[in-house]
């Protein structure tokens, strides 16, 4: 087991380390969803939906390389956090990966015909911002607040976090957003939390995996 392991296990659900400003980041949270639900916008709100129960599906299946190999997560958040839910997930990541949903959908041109660059946009977003968001965690990692320790998991090689860390959460933000009826989007966003759901209470209370 590596020292940042150990670490984020010392961390993990321990709730001594809350610290007050979660509330008024969660408040905001809150704000952004609800300006989205005056409006109406479910496009947005369910993408960002979408993308945000597709990052917890990442996090599970990354608490479960730990446990399988016993040496580390392929990324780990091992330093201070006012709650660390998942041996890679702390509350400040997860309320913001609620955020950027958002943030990635409103990008998004109302034509999707329009190219960018000679490329469809929603292409060209998915791949840019896969680009944006990994860019964002080598610095993470550089500062020593995100740890990678396999080799090929690092700043020096990145396509597997772009394509896996998180091009298929901003796809599916964007299959979302472009779904023509709302029932299929909200059957869509229905099953991922599903999944989340059951990942999370088959592989943590019931088999303690994770």
């Amino acid at each position: 087991m590596t020292e940042s392991t150990r670490q984020s296990l010392i961390l993990l659900r321990d709730s001594s380390n809350f610290q007050w400003y979660i509330i008024p980041i969660l408040l905001l949270v809150i704000y952004i969803y609800a300006v989205e639900v005056e409006k109406r916008n479910w496009n947005v709100l369910l993408a960002g939906l979408a993308f945000w129960g597709m990052d917890w599906i990442n996090e599970i299946w990354n608490s479960l390389v730990f446990h399988f190999t016993g040496y580390a997560p392929v990324w780990g958040a091992p330093t201070k956090s006012a709650y660390l839910i998942l041996i890679g997930l702390n509350i400040e990541i997860t309320l913001m990966f609620l955020v950027a949903g958002i943030a990635c959908a409103k990008m998004l041109p109302k034509d999707k015909k329009i190219k960018i660059l000679g490329i469809p946009n929603r292409y060209f977003l998915v791949v840019f911002n896969s680009i944006l968001f990994v860019i964002v965690e080598i610095i993470l990692n550089h500062i020593g607040v995100l740890t990678w320790e396999y080799s090929w998991w690092q700043g020096y090689c990145p396509w597997l976090i772009i394509l896996i860390g998180y091009m298929p959460f901003i796809t599916m933000c964007y299959i979302v957003h472009d779904m023509k009826k709302l029932k299929n989007k909200l059957i869509t966003v229905g099953i991922i939390f599903s999944i989340d759901i059951l990942g999370l209470i088959i592989f943590g209370p019931i088999l303690n995996w994770i």
